[in-house]
Order: structure tokens, then C-alpha cells, then sequence
């Protein structure tokens, strides 16, 4: 009755997603993983948001600023961690220093609930870890599955981050009035242990269900990468198809960027617990929207057109959402333009961009992905921030203007995304370190 019930649902996920039976349990371990990793972020960052509102567009840059910098030391410390830790130890360490980094902030917050300080570090440490540990696990997921299984199967895993991303912000929703944000914090440092002990068992996967044996099980996960410590910041200025990928993080992040700041500037005059409730409602909406169309549609989506058309799609609906903001430039549209635009990156946007890094090698992967998704991501954020300011407080533009600048913006975005698409679909996955490189395991190591 149990291999029925099996074959049963073996069937179903062949024809709902595209899933082989092989690699069923590999998917939902991964669909577990980055749920629990986005329920722990997305109960912090309306906490985070409703902060904004307090602040100036100056104050807010500077943070941003600060989030830049920080960003640079975190993936430099990052890449140190990757030439000397074993991987199969460096990737749960991260995780457990995050969440012991959360537990400091909720005694900081209990010890001194008014300190503008406290809010304004817990504001660049929120933000520095939701690019990050969502970085890390897609890097892992690249690793994990090959060049040929990404494309079938991203999609369906970003809907554990949708679905994450859902929960999250109704337990903030729920909780926030009757708890406080201190004791969200708690709850979001011990949810963030769950996924650990996932690590493993998909490092062993690897090699026993889905057979992507580029270097022996033995010592696969037990290596560590060596060489430089830097060696992802320079691979990255180096490589021209890393410069594309940056670029379009960098234009995806300035678009996100104004967007944010247009509605951190329309909500100041609410009071900050319906704004931590309106940015939870759209948490809800954009995660709900989203669900669906990662799980049943990106991976046929992107079989069928090609990653070339899949990456462009979201951009070019943008340009068409920012034109219609310029023309009514009030709460609710920008609001429905920045679930749109949401949406479309995690059901789409996003596990095409993390398909890009299954053909490329595994140092460049671990180092120079961090790069990219941090410094690349918050410098984009840093130089729109200031943009924004200055066309705002500078220029003295509004909201219509500022989107219309946007969506010039959006059309550059659509164009460097057809050109990452073709690429990755005309290259050949690279080959992961081989044993020869990797670098000896010593006794000291991690």
C-alpha cells in the first residue's frame, strides 16, 4: 500500500513540476530548508521596515551605506571561512552564528528597548543576513544539483522560500502587538537552528540519489577550497560573465531600492504598527502569488522559452508597472507595483539567477557568488539610495518623475538579462575542484 501511495505521488510531482523520482527527496528537503530560512527572516524584517519611517532619506542612506560596508567584511570573512573550514562544516557554522547573533540582539533589546543605536545596528545586521544566508544556500543548491536539473527544479524549491517568506510575516502579524519585537526575535534566532541538520543529509544525496559525482562522496564536503581568501573579488572583476550577472543584480537592486524608498516616504505619516501591518500584508500577498507560479510554472516556463526570455520577463513587466505609477503616483498603485515586483523575482527572477552559477566552478561558485549577492547587491543599494536622494531632496522630483527614471532603468535590466540567458544556455557546466586541487583537510581546520 505504501509503494502505491508512493508511485502515486511519484506521479503527481512528474506531471505537476517536472520532479524525477530520484530527485524527490533531495527537492523537498531543499523546499524544507530555505522554508525555515525565510519563515526566520521574514518574522524580522517587518520589524526592520517599520523602523525606516523613522528616519530621514539621509539616515537611511547612511544606513544603507553602512549595510555596504558591512556586506564587504562579512563576505571577505566568508571567504577566509572557505580556504581554511571544511565545507560541510563552514555551511551549518554560518547558520549557528547568525542565529547566536539574533539572540544577542534580543538581550540588546530587552537591556535597551529605546536606543535608537540598537534599532539602527539591528537595521544593517537584518539586512546583511537576508542577502547572505539566502546566498549561501542557493550557492549550496548550485553545488547540490547540476546544470541540467536546475532548470526543472529551482523553481519548485524557491517556492519553499515563497511559502517561508508567507509564514513569516503572518507570525509577525499575529504576534508583534501581544509579544513585542524582542521576543519575535527570540523565536526567529531558534527557528533559524532547524535546517542544519538538512545540510548533511543532502551533502549525501548528492552522490546516492541524484549521482552528481564530479569528486568522490569521501571527500567532497570534507574539503575546503584554499587559495586566496580575495580570490572571489577577483574573479569576479575578472570575469565578464560574473560583471553581467552583477550588473543585473545591480540594476534589480535600484529599481527595488526606489520602490522602497517611495513607499518609506508615503507611509510617514502612519503610525508605526499599522506600518509594520501593511508591510506584513504585503509580505502575505507577494509570497502567495508567488507560490504557485514557482512551483507549477518557472520550471516549465523556463524549459520550454529558454532562460533567455525567463530572466527578461520580470524586467519588462516592471517597465510597464513604473509607467503606470508615473502616471498615478498614489499609495496603493506603488504598493501593487512592489508586489508585482516581488513576486516575479522569487517565482522567476530568482532561481533563473541562481541557475547562471551551475556552470560555473565550484571556488568561483562559493567565493564569487557571495560577491556578487552582497557587495554587488548593497552597493547597488547604496548608489540608488543616494540617487534617490538626490532626485528627491536634491532636484526636488516627485514620485511620477522618479519612475519614470525607473523605468529607463528597467529597460537596460531586460536587456542584460537576455544577454545572461543566451550565454548560460550555450555554455557547458563547468567542473567542479577537482580532488587534486582541493586543499588538504588539516587537524586545525574548522
Amino acid at each position: 500500500m505504501a509503494k502505491e501511495h508512493d508511485n502515486i505521488f511519484v506521479r503527481i510531482m512528474k506531471i505537476a513540476s517536472n520532479v524525477e523520482s530520484n530527485e524527490i527527496k533531495a527537492v523537498w528537503l531543499s523546499f524544507s530548508f530555505v522554508f525555515t530560512l525565510m519563515a526566520s527572516y521574514y518574522i524580522l524584517r517587518p520589524i526592520r521596515d517599520a523602523m525606516a519611517s523613522d528616519w530621514t532619506d539621509a539616515e537611511l542612506s547612511t544606513l544603507f551605506t553602512a549595510t555596504f560596508f558591512f556586506s564587504i567584511l562579512v563576505v571577505a570573512v566568508y571567504g577566509a571561512a572557505c580556504s581554511r573550514i571544511r565545507l560541510g562544516r563552514l555551511l551549518p557554522g554560518i547558520y549557528a552564528f547568525f542565529s547566536a547573533s539574533f539572540l544577542a540582539f534580543y538581550a540588546a533589546f530587552q537591556a535597551m528597548p529605546d536606543v535608537s543605536l540598537v534599532g539602527k545596528a539591528f537595521y544593517v545586521w537584518i539586512s546583511v543576513f537576508g542577502l547572505f544566508q539566502v546566498s549561501v544556500f542557493w550557492t549550496f543548491m548550485a553545488d547540490i544539483f547540476s546544470k541540467q536539473q536546475a532548470p526543472r527544479l529551482f523553481g519548485f524549491i524557491a517556492a519553499g522560500a515563497s511559502i517561508g517568506a508567507l509564514v513569516g510575516p503572518a507570525i509577525a502579524l499575529i504576534l508583534i502587538a501581544p509579544l513585542g519585537k524582542s521576543n519575535l526575535v527570540l523565536i526567529s534566532a531558534v527557528l533559524l537552528l532547524a535546517p542544519i541538520p538538512l545540510i548533511g543529509w543532502l551533502e549525501k544525496l548528492k552522490h546516492s540519489e541524484l549521482h552528481n559525482d564530479d569528486i568522490p562522496v569521501e571527500k567532497d564536503y570534507g574539503q575546503t577550497l584554499g587559495g586566496n581568501p580575495f580570490s572571489g573579488f577577483v574573479e569576479f572583476v575578472t570575469n565578464p560573465y560574473l560583471l553581467g550577472i552583477g550588473l543585473f543584480l545591480f540594476l534589480y537592486t535600484s529599481i527595488s531600492t526606489f520602490v522602497y524608498f517611495e513607499l518609506k516616504n508615503l507611509m510617514t505619516g502612519l503610525d508605526s504598527v499599522l506600518r509594520a501591518q501593511i508591510w506584513s500584508g504585503m509580505d502575505l500577498v507577494v509570497n502567495t502569488l508567488s507560490i504557485g507560479t514557482a512551483m507549477f510554472v518557472t520550471g516549465r516556463l523556463t524549459t520550454r522559452f529558454g532562460l533567455a526570455w525567463t530572466l527578461a520577463l520580470v524586467p519588462v513587466v516592471i517597465v510597464a508597472g513604473l509607467f503606470v505609477v508615473a502616471m498615478a503616483p498614489m499609495l496603493w498603485v506603488v504598493v501593487g507595483l512592489q508586489c508585482v515586483r516581488r513576486a516575479g523575482n522569487y517565482a522567476i527572477t530568482r532561481p533563473g539567477r541562481e541557475m547562471l552559477f551551475t556552470v560555473v566552478d565550484r571556488e568561483t561558485r562559493f567565493k564569487a557568488k557571495s560577491v556578487i549577492d552582497n557587495v554587488v547587491y548593497r552597493g547597488g543599494d547604496v548608489v540608488a539610495a543616494w540617487g534617490f536622494t538626490g532626485l528627491t531632496q536634491g532636484l526636488g522630483l516627485g514620485l511620477g518623475p522618479v519612475a519614470a527614471v525607473g523605468a529607463g532603468i528597467a529597460v537596460i535590466w531586460a536587456l542584460v538579462a537576455r544577454y545572461l540567458g543566451r550565454y548560460y544556455q550555450q555554455t557547458r557546466s563547468a567542473p567542479a575542484v577537482s580532488e587534486a586541487d582541493a586543499e588538504p583537510v588539516s587537524s586545525s581546520s574548522g
